[in-house]
């Protein structure tokens, strides 16, 4: 059952191996009696030619046996499956490398009765039952009030404002007598891998504020360095420990260029082929109380990391910025040049010093 909802953007492949990973979905995994809650979210992105590639799961933790969640999507998917077994456990080991230790009734005095939700695409991902669906707010509540859903208050009034941006939404529901069957721990996440055709990749985060601490983890594989600023961008100086501007708590904690050794544990998982050579791997943090958490996040073509009131339209967040932002042809200098333009004008001032005339 649903009382939060839980963002198909925050990608989490919460696995545990021989560690714990500190992940699970994006969003508040809460049982009507608030018997499940989330430990904590991740998530992958990767965006490129318009495709993204959004890689969801979640691990919780308390004691019920039907929950569920809905996720706001930007587009419908080209396809829903299951994602790869140890994605995110490898980033979470790149960007940490340090030793591992081992229901409510709304439905009185409406004045009108909304279309129904259309249901777009149903598939299995180990004990999730997904359902992909299209319909204004209401008609979204009402087919997760007729399928076992609770919805508080809040999520009520989430879903209603998020059906003012897109109205595709996926919603998840744990099978707890098919997880028995595959032998599946309670607690542990399923992975899902959504893909989507969209101008500029994005994110819900809003759906994370579940009325406690939000603390998520962000990975994201892109064309070019992203950053928390248009002029670092613009210089080719490093964002790597600044905030995202508008987002408290928000840090760009870790840049690289796509290693060999990543590139081969990445493609090489399940349903994962699609991870590029070339990409650049970036990893934010999110560590901030849930009344701060009011956002949803997009991409720049320039590599500029955006935020915006959740409800906004997915897409706008990009395009409603400055036109220099929107171009997709705007110039950025590669990683380094500020450091690099700095030092050559260091030495040619050294070197006009020592070759100015003097007099005798």
């Amino acid at each position: 059952m649903v009382n939060k909802l839980a963002p198909a953007a925050a990608a989490t492949l919460a696995l545990f191996l021989t560690q714990a990973l500190p992940a699970a979905a994006c969003g508040g995994l809460i049982a009507p009696n608030g018997a499940i809650r989330l430990d904590r979210a991740t998530t992958l992105v990767e965006w490129h030619n318009g495709v993204e590639h959004y890689f969801t799961s979640f691990s919780y933790h308390g004691e019920a046996s039907s929950f569920g969640w809905i996720v706001p999507l930007p587009a419908v998917p080209v396809k829903v499956e299951e994602g790869g077994g140890w994605t995110l456990q490898r980033l979470f080991r790149e960007t940490h490398p340090q030793p591992f230790i081992q229901s409510l009734d709304f439905a009185a005095g409406r004045a009108a009765v909304p279309a129904p939700a259309e249901i777009l695409q149903q598939v299995q991902v180990q004990a999730l039952d997904i359902t992909v669906l299209r319909g204004s707010g209401q008609g979204v509540l009402d087919w997760a009030s007729q399928n076992g859903f609770s919805i508080d208050a809040e999520t009520h009034a989430h879903v209603l404002q998020y059906a003012k941006g897109s109205p595709v939404f996926m919603a998840a529901k744990y099978n707890a007598g098919r997880a028995s069957k595959q032998r599946l721990l309670f607690g542990d996440g399923a992975p899902v891998l959504v893909t989507l055709k969209v101008p500029h990749p994005w994110i819900p985060f809003e759906v994370l504020a579940a009325g406690q601490q939000v603390q998520a983890d962000l990975y994201l594989l892109s064309d070019k360095p992203v950053n928390t600023s248009s002029w670092r961008a613009m210089f080719g100086v490093s964002g790597v420990g600044t905030n995202v501007a508008g987002a408290e708590g928000f840090t760009l904690k870790f840049q690289e260029k796509m290693t060999d050794a990543l590139y081969r544990d990445l493609s090489t998982d399940k349903n994962m082929s699609w991870v590029r050579r070339d990409s650049w791997l970036s990893y934010l943090s999110l560590d901030a109380p849930d009344s701060k958490v009011t956002y949803d996040m997009s991409v720049t073509p320039m590599g500029v990391v955006k935020v915006a009131p959740f409800g906004t339209r997915p897409m706008a967040i990009v395009d409603g910025t400055a036109p220099s932002e929107r171009a997709a042809d705007v110039p950025t200098a590669p990683m380094g040049t500020a450091t690099t333009l700095l030092v050559i004008a260091v030495i040619v001032g050294a070197a006009l010093w020592v070759l100015k005339p003097r007099d005798a």
